[in-house]
This record gives C-alpha cells, structure tokens and sequence, in this order.
C-alpha cells in the first residue's frame, strides 16, 4: 500500500503529533508500506530523507515553536504523480490539511484524519482570545472532519466530543502508539547521576511542551506545594516553551529552586532515563487528545497524578495506576495526591507501578499500527481505483474546483456559525459536552 501523509509537525520537531506521525511512518515502512511524509521545513531537519516532501515554511509562528508551511505545492505534485499514492492521511484540518482533501479529490483517493488537536484551545497563538474565535476554530476543524472518508479519534473521549459537535464522518477509536519496550529500558540511575539528584528523594516529574494552554500555572503552584510538604522530594520538568521562565521564577521565590531540575527538550534513552527515574508523573492539562506522554510514563513504569480530561480518563485508573482528580480540583488537592504516592507503602506502589506497565501495553506501537492498516485497507477496499490526473484533464480539474468549493463552504459555515452561536449560546464552546472547558 502507498500512503501519503500530510503533517504541518515533522521530526526534528519534538512533540506528541511531531511524535505520533514519525512513530506511523516508521512502523508502516517496516511493515513494508511505501510512505510518502509532505511536510514543512524546520530547522535542524536532515539534508536528505528519502520520501519526504519539505514545503517551504515560516519558522516559530506567532511565536510558538510551529512553523506555518506555504502553498508551494510543485515539488509535491511532481512527487505524487511519481509515487502514485492509494491513500492519504491528513494530520492537521489547516494549512497541508487543506493540501490533502485537494491531493485526494484530484486523484479520487479516500481521505483519512487524525484528529490529534483540539485547536479552540490555541487561540492565543493567534491573538486575544474570544468565544468567537475559539468557536471559529472549533467549527472548522469539525467541517473538516465531514469532508473526509473516515475520522481517526485518539481517544473515546474525543470520539464522544466529535459526535456530540455534529460530525457525521465515521469516526474510529486508534490512539497514537508509544515503543513500550524502549521507555522500560530507561536507566534512572544514570539520570539521577546526571542530574545531581540524591539517592533515595522523591522525585516528581513531568515531560511536554511548556505552553500556556497546558494548564501550567496549575501544575506549578502544585509542585511548589508538593515540595513544601515534601522536604527530601526534587522535581524534573523535561521540555520547553514559554512558560518555563514562569515556571522556573516560583520555584525560585518560594525557594525551591535546587529541588528543581530542568533538562530542557530530550529524545530517545535520555527521554527514555528520565521518565524511569521520576516516582510519580505529574500532569494537569485540559487541552489533550490523548495525552501520549501519560503512557509513556506508565510504559517506565512510573504512576501517573492528572485531571479529569480527555485522554486522561483513557489511561488513568483512579487509586489503580494513578491518582485521576475531578478537573476543578484545587492545585492542593493535586499536591496531595503526589503525596499519597510518594508515602505509600512499598508494596502499594509495586502493585501501581505493576498496573501503570500493565496499562501502557494497551498503547504500544504494534496495536495502533494494526488498527491503523486494518482501516486502509478497509477504506480503500471500498473505493474505486485511484485515478491519475494526467490521464484527464478536465475530469482533474471539475474535482478540484468541487472541493475548493467544499473548503471555501466550511470557512463560511465556520465563520457563520461562530457569530450566531455566540450571541445564542451566551458564550458557551460548547454544547451538551461534558469535556472539560477551558
């Protein structure tokens, strides 16, 4: 099978899509399926990657560490009309997503999505947040869904929320997968060795891009209060962005600052000795799809504090891997929770990191990556034979119109939608939901 994928994150990038889309193109190659990876330049990519297309792009947009790529599209028509692809699986409803739903109706291939971002919580890349925009963004990555074959869900959660926002696309459950193996084969000795930490002290970690719509300033009145309580704990935050100055100025006003270990952003055994090295992982965000991080601390073994979120409930057993808080639980209760782990008796914490493992195989990359051709292969079954644009013309250049047409209604409807629903709605995102808002 030859698929092509359509991403606006790619390696070097580090984070969870950047992640969950290199992880799919590794696996579907060794599994002996022909890739082909259209994605923006970023810095610090290899000068050559054999099947993938960079499209010029806008470095750290809006100031956030994304780039935006640009419609040049020549190089990759040129690529496509040699690689001649079954399928296409869009990454992102914006920017090479619209590029995808053009590639598929040109070449009548089925579509697929993975909706791996609940955009109306990243606003503020845009500017002052509103109800109005985040409704805007909601309604387009929603329209965007129904102008695809078939949505992929992260989680049941999203699956729900989908549902209860209209989308009529049919929608499957297939979270990103994680290699189980490599995070149980981190070493947390050499670590904790690295990072100057004393044998014996609870550690609390937590590992994600440090940004404002990770609900961070939560989480850091919670460490602070954990290591108060806790005077022999440390902490180790693996990531970057702009809240870690933030961060790092209120541990240094209550006077925590050498309890506090930042490593900045870390990839393959060194992610892999950090995650094995924490007690407990620490994780408060509201605005996941899946939250892959939280499997990946329990694939080391590690038990997990969240919220009560979308992608958390998939991972989290209260009291069985981890400790799972309503969402408006205070930043004291969460602190208590860390606690609760970090002074259980041995025997206690051995069964939660037994589950935690446990739990983490649901995740690895082989299940997803069986889902996930199981649904090619289902989905082009039922289609017709792809169709070569240079064969004809005008039948090329009808579906292209056609779905330049459908990409311009959904703005519209988007746009149409996000004003009225505000003044009906009172300024609720959303409707019937039982998400947690941001």
């Amino acid at each position: 099978m030859k698929v092509v994928m359509f991403t606006n994150t790619y390696t070097p990038h580090v984070g969870g899509v950047a992640r969950a889309v290199s992880g799919l193109v590794a696996g579907l190659r060794a599994r002996g399926h022909r890739v082909l990876v259209a994605a923006p330049t970023f810095a610090g990519m290899p000068k050559y990657e054999e099947d993938v297309v960079r499209i010029p792009a806008v470095q750290r947009f809006a100031g956030s560490d994304f780039s935006m790529p640009l419609p040049v599209t020549l190089p990759l028509t040129i690529e496509l009309d040699d690689f001649e692809p079954d399928i296409v699986h869009s990454h992102h409803p914006f920017l090479l997503g619209d590029t995808a739903l053009r590639v598929a109706a040109g070449r009548k291939i089925p579509a697929i999505f993975t909706y791996h971002t609940r955009y109306e919580l990243y606003g503020h890349y845009l500017g002052p947040e509103s109800e109005v925009m985040k409704r805007l963004v909601l309604n387009l990555s929603l329209g965007y869904c129904d102008l695809c074959d078939h949505v992929i869900a992260p989680s049941e959660s999203i699956r729900q929320h989908l549902g209860r926002n209209g989308v009529t696309a049919p929608v499957s459950v297939i979270p990103s997968g994680i290699d189980c193996a490599a995070f149980a084969g981190g070493n947390a000795a050499r670590a904790l060795d690295l990072l100057a930490i004393p044998a014996g002290a609870p550690i609390v970690g937590h590992v994600g891009r440090l940004a404002p719509e990770k609900n961070l300033s939560f989480l850091t009145e919670a460490l602070v209060a954990f290591l108060k309580g806790n005077p022999q704990a440390c902490c180790i935050v693996t990531g970057d962005g702009p809240m870690r100055a933030q961060m790092e100025q209120a541990f240094m006003e209550e006077g925590l600052a050498p309890r506090l270990r930042f490593t900045g952003v870390l990839t393959g055994q060194d992610l892999a000795d950090v995650y094995k090295a924490m007690d407990i992982f620490a994780f408060s965000s509201l605005s996941e799809t899946q939250g892959l991080v939280l499997a990946e601390a329990m694939a080391s073994g590690t038990p997990v504090v969240a919220l009560d979120a979308p992608g958390a409930r998939e991972v989290v057993r209260d009291g069985v891997n981890g400790r799972l808080l309503d969402a408006d639980a205070s930043a004291e209760e969460f602190a208590g929770a860390l606690t609760e782990i970090a002074r259980m008796p041995r025997d206690d914490a051995q069964f939660m990191r037994d589950e935690a493992l446990e739990t983490a195989e649901a995740f690895s990359a082989g299940t997803a990556l069986d889902s996930t051709i199981a649904l090619y292969e289902e989905i082009c079954a039922l289609s017709p034979p792809p169709f070569k644009p240079s064969t004809d013309l005008w039948e090329t250049a009808k579906r292209r119109i056609a779905r330049e047409a459908e990409l311009f209604g959904n703005v519209a409807q988007a746009v149409s939608d996000a004003v009225l629903v505000e003044g009906a709605e009172n300024g609720n995102l959303q409707r019937n939901d039982g998400d947690a808002r941001p």
